[in-house]
């Protein structure tokens, strides 16, 4: 056998070191920061902001689950032009006895939403506004797509926040929300 064959086992057993020693040295790393973290009287997320019955605070700029005032909407359909992601679908009629059009349908599927809020700047009265409820849980996508004009009359018009169980409850109704859907122009 020739020596050449015979390689050194050194280089391979201070690799290993570098190997377990760069290892150990980020994993006290790890440890330290999480002891630092970790306080013996930290509450969860939960135990602080008592979620879901007491909304989480959000930024004044958060762009959460939209708030639709349904009264003053003039179905101009400006805000459905301006969706980059066509999420938003109005039904109108002509109104009789006045010029203008009369919502029978807002619905807004979030599902597709990015949440850009760029269908609240063209509004010409200001029905449309990002709100700041964060969660709009359900257990099907059909739970996502919000049809405003069947929500109550509080939801539908912007003083009540959107919740699931009213979009839930929505869902059964089998016309829209009576009241401020004569809106013209």
């Amino acid at each position: 056998m020739s020596n050449r064959s015979i390689r050194p086992i050194w280089p391979w057993f201070t690799n290993l070191v570098t190997a377990v020693t760069t290892v150990a040295r980020g994993m006290l790393v790890t440890l330290r920061t999480w002891l630092g973290t970790h306080q013996a009287g930290r509450q969860t997320f939960t135990e602080e902001f008592e979620y879901p019955e007491l909304g989480a605070p959000v930024a004044a700029r958060y762009r959460g689950y939209h708030r639709f005032d349904l009264t003053t909407c003039i179905a101009c359909d400006q805000c459905a032009k301006a969706c980059p992601v066509d999420c938003i679908y109005i039904g109108k009629e002509r109104a009789e006895g006045a010029k203008g059009f009369r919502v029978t349908g807002y619905t807004i599927d979030y599902t597709k939403c990015m949440f850009c809020a760029l269908c609240v700047e063209p509004c010409p009265v200001d029905c449309i506004f990002m709100g700041a409820t964060h969660d709009l849980s359900s257990y099907s996508r059909d739970g996502a797509v919000v049809d405003f004009s069947r929500l109550p009359l509080e939801v539908a018009w912007g003083k009540a926040t959107l919740n699931p169980t009213a979009v839930a409850a929505s869902k059964t109704a089998t016309r829209p929300a009576p009241g401020g859907l004569n809106a013209s122009v």
